[in-house]
């Protein structure tokens, strides 16, 4: 018996299955990580393409953040959500340096999920209203009223939720639900869906909460002028935007966050995944006026371990690390390295339809001959990738792989990722 399968039969007796891709018992089980590598219980190695959970986009074991953690671990590691911590104090102030003049009011949490719960929170309450709409392809979390806005992913089959959740059509140009062509369209998809929308509201539109590029939903890197088409429709209809910056900010595309592609300011953002560097921690920022009319509507939000003294240390030592590496430049060269190697690739498989994304965020879309997505052969080329040592994520049932490269990721590294892709696609797929 292998110790592998040894962990496994201990894992089918205590362990909850509500895994995310994988709800059956099977490995491999992973034991330690350093920089973009992985190991799992029989010592086999892995080249880690999806960063964890997207949460160690610094690299495993980073030792900036171990540094940060153990001086927090010595000094103050939780603190009361009733009072400020000098930690957090600090963390604001050098969070809301990076961001817009205007957006400079922030609070922590835990993760991606409960910041967006926050983020909707404030902007009913700073709006007085209920509904909010969001892309068909967004992933905003898993707690109940993210999930409800999160139409890319693991909706069916849950509870109804509550009144005044509301969806816009993506704008995912390569398989566009209405076949029409950027520019041509003129952003046809966004005029449409507005329409619809406001047939649909009660007259309360709180906001509009989008990812500046979708990433869960399939890497929809949207046309130039939709994010800024949303914002005018927000200012339209007094309605506040939210951008989900979990999956797309902090250097991942190439700009520190993803709405600086576009020249869009939000009126809150959110920001988790790899903040802390591994550790669990988000945030929401908002303006001096959404925080003042939130506040004085009555808005409350905090749990246990909001803004604990550990979690902040590691997550300012996120920051420092992305200032004194260069992370923002190096996202660009790793991407496009990246970017390199899989046009290569397309090159030789005719099943890579299409290749998209920015920065270390990027996306490979397969298709099957007659043009219908490539699910079958994604999850095939997914499962042979994972037995080589190879871990990515595969998305939209099978036809989209993800890839969130960490910024330890060395260019010979990417060589070999791409060419084990290259055995895959090979054997599942060969070309005619």
């Amino acid at each position: 018996m292998s110790v592998e399968h040894e962990w496994l039969e201990r894992a089918r007796k205590w362990c909850f299955r509500a895994r995310l891709e994988t709800p059956h018992w099977d490995g491999p089980v992973f034991e330690r990580g350093k920089g973009s590598l992985l190991w799992d219980v029989d010592g086999k190695e892995y080249l880690d393409l999806n960063a964890g959970q997207i949460c160690g986009v610094l690299g495993h074991s980073d030792e900036r953040i171990a540094e940060a953690i153990a001086a927090a671990a010595r000094t103050f590691v939780h603190a009361s959500s009733n009072f400020y911590n000098t930690a957090e104090i600090v963390l604001a102030e050098r969070l809301g340096m990076t961001l817009p003049p205007s957006l400079h009011r922030a609070f922590f949490g835990l993760s991606g999920s409960d910041a967006t719960e926050a983020a909707m929170g404030i902007a009913k309450a700073a709006t007085g209203r209920y509904e909010i709409a969001s892309p068909h392809m967004s992933f905003h979390g898993f707690s109940e009223q993210p999930r409800a806005l999160s139409f890319a992913v693991w909706g069916q089959r849950h509870s109804p939720p509550a009144p005044g959740n509301l969806a816009l059509m993506a704008p995912y140009c390569f398989r566009c639900p209405i076949r029409h062509t950027y520019p041509a369209c003129e952003l046809a998809c966004l005029d449409g869906s507005l329409e619809v929308l406001d047939a649909e509201t009660g007259g309360s539109l709180a906001a509009i909460i989008t990812e500046p590029l979708p990433s869960a939903g399939g890497v929809i890197v949207p046309p130039d002028g939709w994010l800024a088409g949303v914002r005018d429709a927000c200012d339209a209809r007094d309605a506040l935007l939210i951008l989900d910056e979990s999956q797309t900010g902090l250097a991942k595309l190439g700009t520190m966050w993803g709405f600086e592609h576009d020249g869009v300011v939000p009126d809150i953002v959110t920001v988790s995944k790899h903040f802390g560097g591994g550790i669990p921690i988000s945030a929401v920022v908002t303006t001096d006026e959404v925080e003042r009319r939130a506040i004085e509507n009555g808005f409350v939000y905090a749990h246990s371990h909001s803004a604990d003294p550990l979690a902040c240390s590691a997550a300012l030592a996120t920051l420092d690390a992305i200032e004194e590496d260069g992370l923002v430049a190096r996202s660009e060269e790793l991407g496009s390295y990246w970017r390199g190697l899989l046009e290569n690739l397309a090159a030789d498989h005719e099943c890579i339809v299409d290749i998209r994304g920015r920065g270390v965020l990027q996306g490979l879309e397969l298709g099957a001959p007659d043009g219908s997505p490539g699910g079958d052969i994604g999850k095939a080329v997914g499962r042979l990738c994972l037995d080589a040592g190879l871990l990515f994520s595969v998305r939209r049932a099978g036809s989209v792989f993800r890839f969130t490269i960490p910024f330890s990721t060395t260019e010979q590294q990417l060589d070999h990722a791409a060419a084990l892709l290259d055995s895959a696609l090979a054997e599942v797929a060969p070309t005619v």
